[in-house]
């Protein structure tokens, strides 16, 4: 997701080093970096769950997690909008950034300028990355769309993986390689996009197959919105393309669910499906959250069962603040317009683990039923 999510869318030196040594094993450690931020607040905390931290980056790092949020190269110089960014988070995803209608509008010209912000301001506070996206149908310029040719397009594909993974390898800890390539309804098929009309269903094989040869040391993700439910027809044909990957040793290492929920929150069955897909041997990932009011029983619940499953190895939130979300109008996020942490951000922090400060809003009120964005809403939001 990008424009707006895709549519439908972290005491004594000893403790400090048996926290590195932990995320070092869990193979989640940090970027290094000079500055301070949510990875170094982790190594003074202590060993995992040894000390309850205060910020999310920090408290997700105790249990081998991350907690992230999609951010914006434009408001980088907005000093509450980095600030939070900075103290809250140990993952950042570009927003729109890294979307083929910025990183290649013309073929063959790449301009890195805009991700290369937002890596750079990562970095240089201890926070890792997470790439979005690769190969999607939106947010794709008109050359791409009209190729008519399938060796064309092809060529064109696989050289825009190569080289946007070429440009940030080393840098990128999991990537998007494709994203929303399945259709809304009961068809549980791919949906129709110039990939697809062109190539065929093999073109998802074939980009993470390139995306592998690209950067081996990068973790290759699939990433869609409505694939919480784990009935749903969309959920299980996600699910038999990742199973029938991992059985004929298709390079895909993780699952994200984009999770942007209504006032409910997850559906009953949301750990039933983060675990489903982890038994397959992938890790799950919670990729662009936000829920509509951000009920805090609700943000509670997403949490837990991301921490229920041992493979579900992070969480984030499609923006920041309430005026930064893609759905401003329903108040999603853990922060309100003006940076203040509401009742959702406590909860989620002590779903996490960790010990929140007193709350700056009024309790909310308990959610209601599970509810899901309307397929009306045309999907996942537009920086998905």
């Amino acid at each position: 997701m990008t424009l707006t999510p895709s549519r439908g869318r972290r005491r004594a030196s000893m403790l400090g080093l048996l926290a590195a040594a932990a995320m070092t094993m869990t193979g989640l450690a940090g970027t290094a970096g000079a500055a301070t931020g949510p990875a170094q607040e982790q190594a003074a905390t202590g060993s995992a769950k040894a000390v309850k931290a205060s910020t999310l980056g920090a408290q997700a790092a105790q249990s081998g997690r991350y907690f992230g949020a999609a951010v914006a190269a434009g408001k980088l110089s907005d000093g509450t909008y980095s600030g939070i960014l900075n103290r809250e988070f140990n993952m950042v995803t570009p927003e729109n950034e890294m979307k083929w209608d910025t990183i290649e509008r013309s073929r063959g010209s790449f301009n890195f300028g805009p991700a290369d912000q937002i890596v750079s301001q990562a970095t240089s506070h201890g926070q890792r990355l997470r790439g979005h996206t690769l190969v999607w149908h939106s947010q794709l310029p008109g050359w791409v769309s009209s190729i008519g040719d399938a060796n064309t397009l092809r060529s064109v594909m696989n050289n825009h993986i190569t080289t946007t993974m070429s440009h940030y390898k080393g840098k990128i800890y999991a990537w998007d390689v494709v994203n929303e390539a399945f259709a809304d309804g009961g068809s549980g098929q791919h949906r129709a996009s110039v990939f697809q009309n062109l190539l065929g269903d093999g073109f998802i094989e074939e980009a993470f197959r390139t995306a592998r040869a690209a950067d081996p040391a990068a973790k290759l993700c699939y990433n869609d919105y409505n694939i919480e439910n784990w009935t749903d027809a969309k959920t299980q044909g996600v699910y038999r393309m990742v199973r029938d990957f991992k059985a004929r040793g298709v390079p895909i290492d993780c699952v994200g669910l984009q999770s942007h929920f209504g006032t409910g929150g997850p559906p009953s069955s949301f750990q039933t499906t983060l675990s489903s897909f982890a038994a397959l041997g992938v890790d799950v990932q919670i990729t662009e959250l936000d829920i509509a009011q951000a009920p805090a029983a609700a943000y509670t619940n997403t949490v837990r069962a991301c921490m229920n499953v041992a493979r579900c190895t992070g969480i984030t939130v499609w923006g920041i603040r309430d005026r930064d979300s893609w759905r401003s109008g329903e108040n999603p996020l853990l922060f309100d317009n003006n940076g203040n942490k509401k009742a959702a951000y406590n909860a989620t922090l002590t779903a996490l683990g960790g010990t929140p400060a007193v709350t700056t809003k009024a309790a909310q009120a308990p959610a209601s039923p599970a509810a899901s964005l309307p397929s009306s809403s045309g999907g996942t939001p537009a920086g998905s």
